[in-house]
């Protein structure tokens, strides 16, 4: 429908138009606690506008002249996501913004003529929103009272911020001179208060969210103040997407909503960017899966490369395959631990693979000793030489994160090792445990500020008074919250990028925490199965307090015990001989694991082929 339309349809006033000054009132189209939006006739200009006042008339002559100060401080800004402020003024004590009604209709016009949103539209609004606000917010100017009414829907189906400022309030001894840009732009009180200011625009921008998706407003006030009033820290209510919604609504993008109005304010978005960010990488990953973040990603890879090589790879590589008489096992053994050397071989080997300008065979090649085998140690130095020297682009900060991600990695492979049924490669589970955690490598090394951002929101809050310990985030809904998309598609999207196949994307895709072990159909069923539970032994060890490790480790044991013939000793156990491997660096290549009763356990598959087994 038309804008003309829809003012067609408008309900009629039930009182007639009322004289304030040069406009004639004639419909209130929204208000809250703060503001109010009225459409009038301008009489001069024989046209239509929308009139955004406060609620409260400012006392006295000085709080008029600040909050003329501050809206028209607001008004000088010239974004495409800004409405263009006609007048500023002030009329018997009333001050008042007039935007053109040529604009658009109020959100809650549109709303009333239209079907609802689907997410991507809503989604896509609030992207237009978050970004005009980011600009405004940069200039130090927020916004105050985000509501539907606040915000003007155009022809084309685009959103524009009018009011900005409107709900403006100020005390005599904060009065300063805005308008000629003589206040102090680095005092740290009007700092803390423009940051706050801007917290509060972000968070109305998910309530306004969480309404658009649910077709309701949140705790069932439309007036975002009102809510946010009964929000921590002033209140004890939280806010979260409810089940049933109009449209089906993606985790990613449930995940992004649910943070923006999470109880703990330490997960919210701090700022209109971030969540930005987020919502953007959503939607353009699901139109496109290679866009967004992935995007990104990929063009990354090209200019700094997929992991750089750890200090010393190049002497130690030249003193490794300078001996030509070495076995390919000793020689595979001494690159193992350096993970970007690693992928690097594995990328070039089953690239030329599976183009078939290199080799022939049945399945993809997953150990470092056939691929020393098949391209000689001259092809092993090219590929070391073809590294990013460590730590890249990284800072001291970024590089120690990702270091300690390499060594987290590193400690999954021995522990999956350890872990394996008596006949299967220790290389082979070793790199598909690694590979499992490319994502996550990926993240640390190529947005070292959003990785470090989800490991902040999966943090737990410590108990405050008598309340139990907050709960972080999972990594899904975490990674979703700041990049819009899962980290293992980071991982996924690397390894086609590679040219890796659909065999060992397959076995790089970790099984869900609470799905069930289902017996394996194949070896490659029972390689992503060793490297599951391997990475969910460390991802224990690793992140949760030492009085919660014990019991965590129990149920790995319980649920892998079927199908790995696991008990709790030997979870334990095979962590252990990994911490000591990682802590020798080397990496050993027994036959099997044996089980507490010293038994050993047999190959779930009877012939599985020789690069698995």
């Amino acid at each position: 429908m038309s804008l003309a339309a829809a003012h067609a349809h408008a309900p009629v006033s039930p009182t007639p138009a009322r004289a304030f000054g040069r406009y004639r009132l004639r419909r209130l189209l929204g208000k809250s606690e703060a503001t109010m939006t009225w459409l009038a006739d301008d009489s001069l200009a024989g046209t239509e506008v929308m009139l955004s006042l406060p609620r409260v008339a400012p006392a006295g002559a000085v709080a008029v002249a600040a909050w003329l100060s501050a809206v028209r401080r607001a008004a000088r800004l010239d974004h495409p996501g800004l409405a263009r402020v006609l007048a500023c003024d002030v009329h018997e004590h009333w001050p008042y913004v007039a935007v053109d009604r040529r604009l658009g209709v109020t959100l809650d016009e549109w709303l009333a003529e239209h079907p609802k949103p689907t997410t991507d539209e809503a989604a896509l609004w609030m992207e237009q929103v978050l970004r005009a606000l980011a600009f405004a917010h940069d200039a130090g100017v927020a916004h105050l009272d985000p509501q539907f009414h606040t915000l003007l829907v155009n022809e084309r189906g685009q959103i524009a911020v009018t009011a900005l400022s409107v709900a403006h309030q100020s005390t005599p001894d904060a009065v300063h001179s805005r308008d000629s840009d003589r206040a102090m732009p680095l005092d740290p009180s009007m700092l803390r208060a423009q940051r706050g200011a801007a917290e509060r625009d972000v968070l109305a921008c998910g309530l306004l969210l969480h309404r658009l998706l649910a077709d309701e407003p949140a705790l069932g006030v439309a007036d975002t103040g009102q809510v946010m009033a009964r929000l921590a820290p002033h209140g004890r209510e939280f806010v979260r997407l409810p089940w049933t919604t109009p449209h089906p609504i993606p985790e990613p993008l449930r995940a992004i909503v649910n943070r923006s109005t999470a109880g703990q304010i330490r997960l919210r978005y701090r700022n209109a960017r971030t969540f930005l960010g987020a919502l953007n990488g959503w939607r353009e990953a699901l139109s496109d899966n290679e866009a967004g973040p992935v995007a990104l990603l990929l063009d990354r890879l090209r200019t700094v490369g997929h992991l750089p090589a750890l200090p010393g790879l190049g002497p130690r590589v030249q003193r490794v395959t300078a001996i030509e008489s070495q076995r390919t096992d000793e020689i595979a053994a001494h690159l193992l631990p350096d993970l970007a050397l690693s992928f690097e071989l594995l990328r070039t080997i089953n690239t030329a693979q599976v183009q078939g300008t290199q080799i022939s065979g049945n399945g993809p090649v997953l150990t470092l000793r056939r691929v020393v085998a098949l391209i000689g140690v001259d092809g092993v130095r090219l590929s070391a030489n073809s590294l990013r020297g460590w730590p890249g682009p990284l800072d001291e900060a970024g590089a120690k994160a990702l270091l300690a991600a390499i060594d987290r990695v590193r400690l999954a492979g021995h522990t999956a090792q350890a872990l394996r049924p008596a006949g299967y490669d220790g290389e082979v589970v070793y790199l598909i445990a690694a590979l499992q955690n490319l994502g996550r490598l990926m993240l640390r090394y190529h947005f070292a500020e959003e990785a470090e951002q989800i490991v902040q929101l999966m943090q737990p809050a410590p108990a405050s008074g008598d309340g139990p310990e907050q709960p972080g985030l999972d990594q899904a809904a975490a990674s979703y919250a700041v990049l819009g998309v899962d980290v293992e598609t980071f991982g996924f999207a690397v390894a086609r990028h590679w040219g890796l196949g659909d065999e060992i994307l397959h076995m790089m895709r970790r099984l869900p925490a609470d799905a069930p072990v289902r017996k394996p159909d194949n070896d490659a069923d029972l390689l992503r199965i060793v490297a599951s539970a391997a990475n969910e032994v460390v991802d224990i060890a690793s992140t949760l307090p030492a009085k919660k490790v014990a019991a965590a480790l129990n149920n790995v044991g319980q649920r892998y015990a079927r199908v790995l013939r696991l008990n709790t000793r030997a979870v334990v156990d095979a962590l252990q001989e990994a911490k000591d491997v990682l802590r020798q660096g080397g990496t050993p290549t027994p036959a099997g694991r044996r089980q507490a009763d010293g038994a050993e356990v047999e190959p779930v598959a009877e012939a599985a082929p020789a690069e698995t087994r």
